[in-house]
């Protein structure tokens, strides 16, 4: 069986890790069984959630775990689909994770009462005397990140218009389809749903998540794609 390693249900959603959530969410696409287990970030091959354990083999990064899949059990997230609608996912997941997931992390982990609320009490645990360090290294790690990949660059008004923008192009897509690309869910569903779920869920107040509930058919999406992957989870009940 496929072991799913991932940070566990918080912050109002199933899974903390948006990757982890569209990894799992295509194993319920492909109709896998899977067990999931917690694992820390510096356990997997590449240093990052999620990985997964797969027949003695270890596969990280949801791209080339999902790549894993599609070879091994021979499901195709992208059945039904053109090769140009292929490659149009394709564009749809690049500006999901190389744009507007970034344009998310500033309020979660620079925000005082944001990260004092979420990330920060990921430390709770540990010994009282290195809790404040750690926090801190989490905060300059992610300021570090953002600032190599260009966001933290920006202002906090730039950021927001630029995550407004990745949203308003995704809800345009969508229009009132139930679905992206096809009247079923394909694979670049499960990355959208997760990282619409990491800027809707109310547990975090954020200008970016008022952004995205201004667009009512990105909310509805993210209501039925949790009702069918997740139905027992109490959504939008965390704030």
């Amino acid at each position: 069986m496929i072991t799913l390693f991932g940070g566990g249900a918080q912050f109002g959603l199933p899974e903390v890790s948006p990757y982890v959530t569209k990894t799992e969410v295509q194993l319920k696409m492909a109709g896998l069984a899977y067990a999931k287990d917690f694992a820390m970030p510096e356990a997997s091959p590449k240093g990052q959630l999620p990985f997964i354990a797969d027949n003695g083999a270890l596969i990280a990064d949801s791209t080339f775990i999902r790549a894993h899949i599609e070879k091994t059990y021979g499901h195709d997230f992208d059945a039904g689909l053109t090769p140009v609608e292929r490659a149009q996912a394709w564009a749809i997941e690049r500006m999901l994770e190389n744009h507007l997931g970034w344009t998310a992390c500033p309020e979660r982990y620079l925000n005082p009462a944001n990260f004092a609320k979420g990330p920060a009490r990921w430390f709770d645990q540990a010994p009282e005397p290195i809790r404040a360090k750690l926090r801190e290294d989490l905060k300059a790690a992610v300021t570090a990140n953002l600032n190599a990949v260009g966001i933290l660059r920006h202002s906090p008004a730039e950021i927001v218009a630029l995550g407004e923008r990745s949203l308003a192009a995704l809800s345009l897509l969508l229009g009132e389809r139930d679905h992206l690309m096809a009247d079923h869910p394909v694979g670049v569903d499960a990355t959208a749903f997760a990282m619409l779920a990491q800027i809707l869920t109310p547990f975090f107040d954020t200008p970016l998540r008022r952004r995205a509930e201004a667009h009512a058919n990105l909310v509805a999406y993210v209501d039925r794609m949790m009702a069918r992957y997740y139905p027992e989870h109490p959504w939008r009940q965390a704030a």
